[in-house]
């Protein structure tokens, strides 16, 4: 398969890239190089080959998930440079007079 300097405009244009008419050759031969390396690939027997997710054997390494004490509300705050009560004290992000829509 051969890309002509249309279908790698329009592959530009779909993935809203500019690219200059220099850059468009250098992408269509970029991009044939690639399909022609796809063909090879097809050429190759697979026939018993099990599909892969991760080239080697993976295990889950997670501690069990088990309920622990959290911070005290004083602890969690120690280090706050701002409080409000027992919460953490944060620029108004918005107007008072401007209603919060979602």
């Amino acid at each position: 398969m051969s890309l002509e300097l249309a279908d790698v405009r329009k592959v530009a244009k779909l993935s809203r890239l500019e690219v200059s008419d220099a850059d468009l050759t250098t992408m269509a031969a970029q991009l044939n190089r690639i399909l022609d390396y796809v063909d090879a690939l097809q050429e190759v027997n697979t026939d018993g080959v099990e599909p892969l997710a991760h080239p080697l054997p993976l295990q889950n390494v997670f501690r069990d998930d088990v309920p622990t004490p959290s911070l005290s509300v004083a602890e969690a705050l120690a280090n706050a440079p701002s409080r409000q009560g027992s919460h953490f004290g944060v620029p108004a992000v918005f107007d008072s007079d401007e209603p919060v829509s979602h």
